[in-house]
């Protein structure tokens, strides 16, 4: 790779793990939403 190998593939890695990020994050935020919102929903119930 002309001296450039280890360039490469920490752009690679790099790129991986920016797009492992773009699919992991939004799923966790999203699982974390739907709790905070069962709690609130709950609470709110219980003081009716």
């Amino acid at each position: 790779m002309g001296g450039y190998a280890l360039y490469v593939w920490v752009s690679y890695g790099v790129a991986a793990v920016i797009l492992i990020a773009n699919i992991v994050l939004p799923k966790y935020q999203h699982k974390m939403m739907l709790k905070t919102l069962t709690k609130k929903m709950q609470r709110a119930e219980q003081l009716k």
